[in-house]
């Protein structure tokens, strides 16, 4: 007696002979032990269905064999077929080019049994065979964020996201519910799946999802014949989507599934528009507008709630695609923030708002849908904005190459006055180090930057040949000392820019190459390719690439190209650098008087370090500086010798230096030597829990503790304000060496203010000046500390902490709002903004903005600790209840200000600021004295006198060097 299978697997294939055999092995190699297969051939002519044929043959009772007579052009009559001839108690589908993982029945099975799920879906894993075995990017799980873990829901309202997962092949069926509820694929129309998993999900009594891998979707992307689901270049492919989805409308409208409707609805906008809209700029005219009039038709029948919904820029994109602005739509879809993308589109500033396309928003719709000032264009440094640019010339003319074009200036980020310089690059994509360079022009044309640029290729491009054989193109336009980099492409406006040719020499002569020509890269942008018009140079050279595309040569290649990678890595790694610095460096002679001064791990030149240098250069002390920068030289003292951190300079420094001196922490792992004093200036009085005091430390790995611990034993001497820092700050850190009760030396001059010290004065004069702040309107500077979002991270942008509009209606009059971000983050002051609020995150050193500032608003933070010196106010801003971490002390008892919860509450703080003083001054002053009792101005000469000796009579004051 046959017994019946407990799954059966319906395998179709159409022309597939080459890849059938493998996916059946899949599904005949199932740990599951009744497992019956069911392979529709569908009416194949290559032998697909011979094949079939023989495992059926050679499977008796296993696998069976269906032949439909003629072709069914889709999946859906194959899938229906394979269902009506299967036995099993559970259905699943198994394409020809793809492969069940081994425990899929297994899995899906034992859930279907545990949970009486009509419905089992597993995760699946697209696998692109394109990329090489183990590379990133080879795997990627399709929607992984559903199968974090074992789950089942009782119907689809009670998880709408399942719509994300419209795969049919995932997933096991019981028969018993395909039957009740008459479940078939749609024929004659491709994405089946889409309406019949809609269906399913619909009608199923309970559905179970499982975190593991069940299906292997097998991906070839540069193939001649793609799957269905890669046709996306046909209309008729797009098309057929379309009317799945209005079925999948009219099923949900026919069930009053309204809710599952704008699900799907924001589903549609979210993945199955976008995949076609990233590829449609390569499209011919013709075929964009065709698309473009098929998307906008269906566009107009959805929700307008899901353009709110959606992701913001999908959102844009089909907002626009309905509105009728193509490129800004198109530009919104390739707009991919996590791959530092290229700025396509135009962006325009209303009411202080950013908002996504040319002609600005229309109604409060379009305003919801495109504002984008929350991605921080207006804010961002030019070096991360990377506008588009738009190739509109480029030609030879005897010899010499003619190249044009322009760039987008979003927001006219690139102010009209700026000083303007334009370097054009072409780099070896190999060996982006090999790179040479021709000036380029840069002026301003209207709302974009104009660029031009002519040189002698011969003169100016020398490749090697062979190892270099493609080059691109970047344009790098420096604004006032900001480097901004595009790369050059196609555009509106650019002529055709495949086939020109550069001639060049290389060096391996002319029987490498002789010419670059031009052509255009999948991401649209402007790239050479080196080849040579000698046929026998031509013979040569592919003599050459044939020996090194043949398995010697590559072998001889990867070898060297791997050890030259492997010394390079080993030489530069941080590691080799500070075993070197503990085995090498640190054996040599300790130079007195040496110096290496940092601040926040190199980002500025501020803080404590700052001024302790600014008094060793005041009194002439016989000290040879070294500044340690993170990125840009730019800022710090031109009268002291200055480092890369990180660089095999910067650890010799430390090396021979007599003192270390920092805010945060000189680099984990660094052994200090006996002769070296390490003065540790700190860089702010705690509030939050320290070290060993904070919950996640105490239950931490106790690696974390030892890592701490080998930090802090090299300070020789650490700075502390009051007996709380000596109570709460180093003991959660397990300070155990010298506790100077100096005070802060950045805060000398707000104790004693800016007389005899013409330097910091002509700094806040200036300040003052940029910051446009002689209006007569009084500053608030607004200084919270970091705050985290997701898994911890910190919060890349800070909005301001009233809304401009009701800022400048309520407070403008008498106020300006200045907004300093932590360092980890950047301001959000949109660009209408500027009449009441200022973005100061650039302001390297946070001691000018405190003298100048007549009111503090922060939370937490401790800059608090320091402004209430200046015997100003202070309110404590904490919305939402938003850090209300346990801290120290209790802020609403012992705090120096008001504390305000949202912003009708600061509004009418700073309304009454000068009321509530009668209140909350002796409350302040009482918290300074307390929490700053070593400040007494005198913090950067205690530390001076202390550990560097003065000048001798007779000689020369401070040893300074220059850049290194």
């Amino acid at each position: 007696m046959r017994v019946r299978p407990d799954v059966s697997v319906v395998v179709i294939a159409y022309n597939d002979a080459r890849r059938l055999p493998r996916a059946v092995a899949s599904s005949l190699a199932q740990s599951l032990g009744v497992v019956e297969t069911v392979i529709v051939d569908d009416a194949s002519t290559d032998g697909t269905g011979e094949i079939a044929d023989r495992f059926a043959a050679a499977h008796p009772g296993r696998v069976r064999a269906v032949h439909l007579p003629s072709n069914s052009g889709g999946c859906g009559r194959p899938r229906n077929t394979g269902v009506d001839a299967s036995s099993g108690r559970y259905v699943m589908f198994l394409d020809s080019d793809d492969l069940l993982d081994r425990h899929a029945c297994l899995n899906l099975l034992a859930a279907a049994e545990d949970t009486g799920a009509d419905l089992v879906s597993g995760l699946c894993d697209r696998i692109f065979l394109d990329v090489p075995e183990g590379a990133k990017g080879r795997v990627r799980p399709w929607y992984p964020w559903l199968y974090r873990r074992s789950t089942a829901h009782g119907s689809l309202s009670d998880e709408p996201r399942l719509l994300y997962d419209t795969l049919s092949t995932n997933k096991a069926y019981r028969r018993g519910f395909l039957e009740e509820h008459g479940l078939r694929f749609v024929e004659r129309l491709h994405y089946e799946d889409l309406l019949f998993t809609a269906e399913a999900y619909l009608a199923s009594g309970r559905t179970a999802l499982i975190p593991h891998r069940v299906y292997n979707w097998l991906v070839k992307e540069r193939t001649a014949a793609p799957s269905i689901s890669n046709r996306r270049t046909q209309l008729a492919n797009f098309a057929d989507r379309l009317e799945i989805h209005r079925r999948i409308d009219m099923l949900f409208a026919l069930r009053g599934a309204h809710d599952l409707r704008l699900a799907k609805d924001v589903k549609f906008v979210n993945h199955d528009l976008v995949l076609y809209l990233r590829e449609l700029r390569d499209r011919d005219p013709g075929h964009r507008a065709r698309f473009l009039e098929l998307a906008a038709g269906y566009l107009a029948e959805l929700d307008p709630r899901a353009f709110e919904l959606a992701r913001r820029l999908p959102a844009i994109a089909a907002y626009l695609i309905r509105e009728g602005d193509h490129e800004g739509a198109l530009a919104a879809a390739e707009y991919r923030a996590w791959e530092r993308p290229e700025l396509r589109a135009r962006l325009v500033e209303r009411d202080g708002r950013v908002y996504w396309g040319a002609g600005g928003p229309r109604g409060r719709h379009g305003h919801r849908v495109l504002d984008v000032t929350g991605l921080g264009f207006h804010v961002r440094p030019l070096k991360d904005l990377r506008p588009a640019n738009t190739v509109t010339r480029l030609e030879t003319r005897g010899g010499r190459v003619l190249m044009a074009g322009h760039v987008l200036n979003p927001l006219n980020r690139v102010p009209a006055d700026a000083e303007l310089a334009g370097t054009l690059e072409f780099c070896d994509r190999r060996r982006r180090a090999r790179t040479v360079r021709a000036r380029a022009v840069v002026r301003h044309e209207g709302d974009r930057l104009a660029w031009r640029s002519e040189f002698d290729p011969l003169r100016r491009i020398r490749p090697i040949g062979f190892i270099d054989p493609v080059w691109d193109v970047r344009l790098r336009v420096r604004v006032n000392g900001e480097d901004m980099v595009t790369r050059p492409g196609e555009g509106r406006g650019s002529p055709s820019l495949t086939g020109v040719a550069l001639p060049v020499r290389p060096r391996l002569t002319r029987i490498a190459a002789d010419r670059l020509r031009s052509y255009v890269t999948g991401g649209g942008h402007l790239a050479f390719a080196l080849e040579t018009a000698s046929p026998w140079a031509r013979l040569a050279g592919a003599a050459a690439l044939r020996a090194a595309r043949s398995p010697a040569g590559r072998l001889v290649w990867r070898r060297a190209r791997g050890l030259k990678k492997s010394v390079r890595r080993r030489l530069t790694a941080r590691t080799t650098k500070i075993a070197v610095f503990n085995g090498v460096l640190s054996r040599l002679p300790v130079r007195p008087g040496l110096a290496v001064f940092e601040s926040h791990l190199g980002r500025h030149y501020s803080d404590n370090p700052k001024y302790i240098y600014r008094e060793l250069r005041r009194t002439g002390r016989p000290v040879t500086a070294v500044w340690a920068y993170a990125s840009s030289p730019k800022g710090f003292p031109d009268d002291a010798r200055l480092v890369r951190r990180g660089s095999w300079g910067y650890f010799l420094a430390l090396a021979r230096a007599q003192f270390w001196v920092d805010n945060q922490g000189f680099p984990e792992g660094l052994r200090k030597r006996p002769g070296t004093t390490y003065i540790q200036t700190w860089h702010g009085s705690a509030f939050k829990l320290m070290g060993l005091d904070q919950p996640r430390m105490k239950s931490g790995p106790a690696a974390e503790r030892a890592r701490l611990r080998r930090m802090v034993e090299r300070y020789d001497c650490f700075l502390v304000r009051s007996g709380h820092d000596a109570e709460t700050l180093c003991a959660g850190l397990g300070i155990r060496s010298e506790l100077l009760p100096a005070g802060y030396p950045r805060n000398d001059p707000l104790v004693n203010g800016l007389d005899g010290d013409p330097e910091l004065a002509a700094e806040v004069a200036s300040l003052r000046a940029s910051l446009g702040l002689d209006g007569g309107r009084r500053a608030v500077l607004y200084a919270p500390t970091f705050a985290t979002g997701r898994k911890g991270r910190p919060v890349e942008l800070l909005d301001p902490p009233v809304d401009p509009e009701v800022f400048a209606r309520e407070l403008g009059e008498e106020f300006v709002l200045l907004v300093r971000p932590h360092y980890l983050c950047r301001a959000n002051v949109p660009p209408g903004a500027r009449a009441v609020m200022r973005d100061v995150g650039a302001v390297p050193d946070v001691t000018p903005l405190l003298l100048l500032a007549d009111a503090l608003v922060t939370d937490h933070s401790s800059i608090m600790f320091d402004f209430a010196l200046l015997d100003r106010p202070i309110i404590l801003h904490l919305p939402d209840g938003r850090d209300r971490a346990t801290g120290y002390f209790d802020l609403e008892l012992h705090g120096p200000g008001p504390i305000t919860r949202g912003e009708e509450e600061l509004v009418a703080a700073l309304a009454g600021l000068d009321e509530a003083e009668a209140v909350h001054a002796s409350r302040r002053r009482a918290f300074a004295a307390r929490f700053g009792e070593h400040d007494r101005g005198t913090a950067a000469r205690t530390v001076a006198d202390r550990y560097f000796p003065a000048a001798r009579p007779g000689h020369g004051g401070n040893r300074h060097g220059r850049t290194a």
